[in-house]
């Protein structure tokens, strides 16, 4: 488990977001589609490239968004190379020339975790800044995935996971050492649901992590 529970990663879509995200209560997440604005203020965001929903540009047009996010490279967590959902395979060979690129930029560099990562040779480790656990559901939460997420810590590197709309989802998220999470919870009705969000940071710092869902 991390040493603290997982930021909360979110568009910045209303003022009571954007000040829990300058405040450092969440940190923010930009897809090229999104058209949401990253600020000088913000001490924490990453950027996603938005293959899961369907709205990738195309490796060329990502980076040049990605270039004007650069007088923010400074507080970026991580941001993703292209990914295929479900598909470690062809998630490597769509995304193993874009790493050194991302990082090239001054980002830290993004892999997105996919199904059969576990029966891949290559040694991810000195060519990622960031793993970020994609995949199905089932894989994200069974022990391959967990497995990855161990080792990745235990090389400092950043480890995040996707999808988690739920105190119980956060709470496994923690056990198995994800510095943070990001999910769609907060896409409808953000401001009436944001505390409900932050309790979960809170109730997972005062309690042990829930280690099975």
């Amino acid at each position: 488990m991390s040493n603290h529970p997982p930021i909360y990663l979110t568009p910045p879509s209303t003022p009571a977001i954007r000040e829990a995200i300058r405040a450092g209560k969440l940190a923010a997440i930009a897809t090229p589609a999104q058209g949401n604005r990253i600020t000088a203020d913000y001490p924490a965001w990453c950027a996603d490239n938005g293959a899961f929903t369907g709205r990738y540009p195309g490796d060329e047009a990502y980076l040049r968004w990605l270039k004007t996010m650069r007088p923010y490279a400074d507080q970026c967590l991580f941001v993703t190379a292209p990914d295929v959902v479900g598909n470690h395979w062809a998630t490597l060979a769509r995304s193993r020339d874009m790493l050194p690129r991302i990082r090239d930029m001054g980002f830290p560099a993004g892999f997105v975790a996919q199904n059969f990562m576990e029966y891949c040779t290559w040694d991810p480790w000195e060519e990622i800044d960031c793993l970020f656990l994609g995949g199905d559901t089932a894989w994200k939460l069974g022990e391959e995935a967990a497995n990855l997420a161990a080792v990745a810590a235990s090389m400092g590197i950043w480890v995040h996971m996707g999808r988690v709309n739920s105190r119980r989802r956060y709470q496994y998220a923690a056990a198995i050492g994800c510095h943070s999470v990001d999910g769609t919870y907060l896409t409808y009705a953000p401001d009436a649901n944001l505390p409900t969000v932050l309790s979960w940071a809170r109730d997972t710092a005062a309690q042990p992590p829930l280690f099975h869902l």
